[in-house]
């Protein structure tokens, strides 16, 4: 089959995949066999969810479902690596695969392929931007070459939850897509070409009302209004023998509208003014047979236009716009809502839109001010509005009474025969507005607020955020330069410093920008710098009846006691994403309270929503909220306390070392129900854990800020984020004097001894526990003496040097009474005593050690340590010629690494595994272990641990009639740092087990 037309438009896309239909895959124009269906549908679960990580239960529920393999989630990967060999180009790596192996599953690499599923959710966009604008033959067009796409019912024949689940969704979008098609065709009309279709499509789906109702109109535009009541009669009967139900409401509608001949109904205002001259043409004495509509009163009232003036120098904001000005139902009245922070552009964003809008609404365009957060002005009462309203069209009737349901009464009635357009700006609250809603068809009101007005019925909401950085240094650069001749791509960079330090709020860009017009002789750069310090920052942002401050500080004086006080320990918080266990910390209040407190503040506009549960303070408003805050000291000292204290806790929690690893500070695990959703947390503060530590110092709160650095050293150094660890401990270090706990002096050192040992640069490892040793010895603190002897002892090890390591470790088992309440440590300890009974073949006291080491984690809650210590066993068991024990306590160490995310870790017992099946003699599954274990491996950047698993996963590929992929590996692994050590030793061991297998090869290899 012929490669889709759609999908051959981007040369550089050369792998290309159809699922609207039988799935199907070229490479340029090569098909591609594409495997068993099972493959296929896993193939299916990541294509339509590009650039998203699918986690492994996820495709093993979306593709079999209730009846899983036997095998679990282990046949995942092996799907993975048979779809890669379909589809990677010739010669392509992992490293460059389509799709990825990412931490927690797999994912379809975006960009790397053209897909019609993508193609047709594009070209479904671009037509309702069409439509929206007001270009509805572009728009049926646009839609007709996206329906086209269809080949049959999408993803044909594949199995499984998520295959059909998604087929539904493509076929109800299809239909969907069909019927606004037939609906901008008929509002443009172009009915004739709607017909044929329709009455297919009814056939095809025979209870769709929304169908019958576009076939209906359709007939009427075409002068066959025999024919849409045929049509009515036909579904009627349908609906009420075979379900029991009469039809809709919009269905009826449209039979009355076709018996009343209501053509301004049945095709809208936008239908093309020949096909009802024709109809007219046709039948010149036709009436409406119902009421007629009332004529509207503009021959006796003077028409008035009252939108504001408009600035020049408006800047951006086309989306929104063209949201706003997007055709609306000519048989209903629309509301439209715009909210946002104060200072953000709402009431310039709407009278750039009335304006645009004004010429469709012939009864004329009103402008109200609310005033619901002005400070010199009392919010104006729905009375009053009222009957300014009602002065403004000329309606008397009603207008001095006081009764508010009578005066809104009135205004409906005044206005049930025009069509208006109503601009409502600054609305405190929803139920402000109902009333003011004028009732003829066909108008529109838009409202601003700083609040989400939730309680109003809007057909689009609107939520204004600060400009883009490039448009708000256009807007900046037009208000400073003058107009149009200052606008370009070259805005000077003191001037996007400045929008930076603006916010990028509209309302502080015309003041910074007003007040360089008034003062020519300042420079933009001195304004930067006057701007730069937060303590004077909002002082700068005024001139004269403008204020950034006065803004913020109605929005704030408009909330009640609690929020106000929640909104102050917000400009505390030492990240930038704000959540509700943060809030809850800073408030000492229950997590759910914040999470609802939180909300409130969101729909005031004063902080603003990233995702469903985070949130951020503008930086304009957090200076704000500090600014407030100051005022309350004592507030300050708790919600300082509150905060720093959850991230100690986060930080112990989600790391291995176990909460009871710390004798000071905080205790237990706060809201956190385990590790997992501990390291979840922290994962979303993303880089800013550095930054965290360091407000916490600025604050005067140097153990907390030790607590958290000390904390986060396994977490940081098991993702990789070495530099982060070191920025913190180091940042810390010269302040570690000041500190109220002691032990911090020992236990940053420690934390840098692990962090340099684990990136295998063991003499500066050495040199931090060295030190660390020293001070705990001298202050008499056993527990940080055994972590630091426990460092020199476990990397003393991994250097080869047993003689010194089992000195440092003999060091801590003397200790081992002293720290009976620091599980993890006890069971590290075990672990490596266990190592060096092993290396020196004392089997079964290194079975003893790695058994109270196993106990030990399983006490302390120590997923990786467990883990760790389970491989070591299973590592012993093969020693002991018992590879079947090997294969259940590896696949326990398995299951963990997975769970944890811990590639090396992962690799490693993969690697293991590996030679428990070739002791067993299942070759094949030990080839296919060492493979994966070598993928996992080969995807990860280098640290000392990750190069002891490449090194010894050598040997066991070559002994399997493998050498050149041995090598391979073991030449990609020589780009990873601290491998000079090993770099010799391996390549011995290469090369003598290629001479062994070329003279056992050799017929002559044992003669002189």
């Amino acid at each position: 089959m012929p490669i889709p037309r759609e999908l051959s438009t981007n040369a550089n896309q050369q792998l290309r995949f159809a699922l609207l239909g039988p799935l199907q895959a070229w490479r340029g124009e090569a098909g591609l066999e594409l495997g068993p269906v099972r493959e296929q549908a896993l193939l299916v679960a990541l294509l339509l969810r590009p650039g998203r990580t699918v986690g492994r239960r996820q495709l093993l529920d979306g593709v079999w479902g209730a009846e899983p393999p036997g095998t679990g989630d282990r046949v995942i990967p092996v799907y993975v690596h048979r779809l890669r060999r379909r589809l990677d180009a010739p010669g392509e790596g992992s490293a460059t695969s389509v799709i990825d192996t990412v931490r927690g599953g797999y994912r379809f690499a975006p960009g790397t392929a053209g897909v019609d599923e993508a193609r047709w959710a594009e070209l479904a966009a671009e037509g309702r931007a069409a439509r929206d604008s007001g270009d509805l033959d572009a728009a049926a067009d646009t839609w007709s070459r996206a329906l086209a796409l269809f080949r049959g019912e999408p993803l044909a024949g594949i199995p499984g939850p998520f295959a059909e689940g998604e087929r539904l969704r493509l076929a109800e979008q299809r239909l969907l897509l069909t019927q606004d098609k037939v609906d901008c065709r008929l509002r443009s009309g172009r009915h004739a070409e709607a017909v044929g279709e329709l009455f297919s499509l009814t056939t095809a789906h025979p209870h769709n009302e929304a169908l019958a109702a576009l076939l209906m109109r359709a007939l009427h535009a075409a002068n066959r209004q025999a024919d849409a009541l045929d049509v009515y009669a036909a579904v009627r009967r349908r609906l009420v023998d075979e379900q029991g139900v009469e039809p809709g409401a919009e269905l009826r509608r449209v039979h009355e509208a076709v018996l009343r001949g209501d053509d301004a109904f049945l095709l809208g205002d936008t239908a093309d003014n020949a096909v009802r001259q024709g109809r007219a043409a046709r039948h010149p004495t036709r009436r409406p047979t119902g009421p007629r509509r009332p004529e509207p009163a503009a021959a006796t009232r003077r028409i008035r236009h009252e939108l504001p003036v408009e600035t020049g120098s408006f800047t951006g904001r086309d989306r929104e716009q063209r949201l706003l000005v997007a055709p609306a139902d000519a048989r209903a009245v629309t509301v439209r809502a715009v909210d946002g922070m104060a200072g953000v552009g709402k009431t310039a964003l709407v009278v750039r839109a009335a304006r645009a809008l004004r010429d469709r609404y012939p009864d004329g365009c009103l402008f109200i001010e609310l005033h619901g957060h002005r400070a010199d002005r009392e919010t104006a009462g729905r009375q009053r509005v009222l009957r300014r309203l009602l002065r403004a069209v000329g309606a008397g009737e009603g207008e001095d009474s006081e009764d508010l349901d009578e005066l809104a009464a009135s205004w409906r009635a005044a206005t049930a025969s025009l069509r208006l357009l109503l601009v409502l700006d600054d609305a405190s609250r929803a139920e402000q507005v109902r009333p003011l809603i004028p009732a003829g068809a066909g108008s529109m009101v838009i409202v601003t607020s700083r609040r989400r007005l939730t309680g109003l019925d809007a057909d689009r909401r609107v939520s204004l955020s600060p400009l883009g950085i490039d448009e708000a240094a256009r807007l900046l650069t037009r208000i400073v330069g003058g107009g149009e001749d200052a606008d370009g791509p070259g805005e000077d960079r003191s001037v996007r410093e400045l929008a930076v330090l603006c916010g990028r709020l509209p309302l502080a860009l015309r003041i910074v920008g007003a007040r360089v017009q008034d003062r020519p002789s300042w420079a933009v750069a001195a304004l930067v710098a006057r701007l730069t310090d937060d303590e004077y920052r909002l002082d700068e942002l005024a001139v004269e009846d403008r204020s950034v401050e006065a803004a913020f500080r109605i929005s704030y004086d408009r909330l009640p006691a609690a929020e106000q006080r929640a909104f102050r320990a917000l400009g505390l918080s030492p990240t930038v994403r704000l959540d509700r266990l943060t809030l809850a910390a800073l408030l000492g209040c229950p997590p759910p309270d914040a999470a609802r407190t939180l909300e409130s503040l969101a729909d005031a506009s004063l902080v603003q929503r990233v995702t469903a549960d985070r949130y951020r303070l503008h930086d304009l408003v957090a200076v704000y909220a500090r600014r407030v805050a100051a005022a309350s000291p004592d507030e300050v000292a708790t919600a300082q306390e509150g905060v720093f204290r959850l991230y100690v806790v986060a930080a112990r929690c989600a790391g291995d070392w176990g909460t009871t690893s710390f004798p000071t500070g905080p205790r237990g695990i706060g809201p956190f129900a385990d590790w997992e959703e501990a390291a979840a947390w922290l994962d979303e503060a993303g880089g800013e854990l550095v930054d965290v530590i360091g407000r916490a110092a600025a604050a005067g709160r140097l153990d907390e800020a030790c607590w958290i650095a000390e904390g986060l050293v396994d977490y940081l150094t098991r993702q990789g984020r070495f530099h982060e660890c070191r920025t913190a401990l180091e940042t810390l270090l010269p302040l570690v004097g000041r500190a109220g706990d002691r032990r911090m002096d020992s236990a940053l050192r420690t934390g840098l001894g692990i962090l340099f040992g684990l990136q295998g640069r063991y003499g500066q490892a050495r040199t931090w526990f060295t030190e660390a040793l020293d001070i705990s010895r001298r202050a008499g603190d056993r527990h940080e003496q055994a972590k630091a002897a426990a460092g020199l002892g476990t990397f003393a090890n991994l250097e080869g040097r047993i003689a010194e390591s089992m000195a440092h470790f003999a060091e801590v088992l003397g200790l081992v009474g002293e720290l009976t309440h620091d599980d993890w440590l006890m069971g590290s300890v075990m672990t490596r005593a266990g190592d060096v009974h092993h290396q020196l073949g004392e089997y079964d006291k290194a079975y003893d050690r790695y058994l109270e080491a196993i106990a030990l984690a399983e006490r302390a809650g120590s997923p990786r340590l467990l883990g760790k210590t389970l491989l070591r066993l299973g590592g012993l068991q093969l020693d002991l010629g018992r590879p079947a024990e090997a294969v259940g306590t590896l696949g326990k160490a398995e299951d963990l690494a997975r769970r944890l995310g811990d590639v090396p870790l992962h690799s490693a017992v993969l690697g293991r595994l590996s030679a428990a099946e070739a002791d067993l003699g299942n070759l094949r599954a030990a080839a296919e272990l060492r493979r994966r274990s070598q993928e996992l491996l080969d995807e990860q950047t280098g640290s000392a641990p990750e190069i002891a698993i490449r090194h010894r996963l050598i040997r066991p590929g070559a002994v399997a009639e493998d050498l050149a992929g041995a090598r391979d590996f073991f030449e990609r692994g020589t780009a990873l740092p601290a491998t000079d050590a090993n770099r010799a030793r391996i390549s011995r061991v290469l090369d003598d087990l290629g001479r062994r297998r070329r003279a056992h090869r050799r017929p002559d290899a044992d003669e002189p």
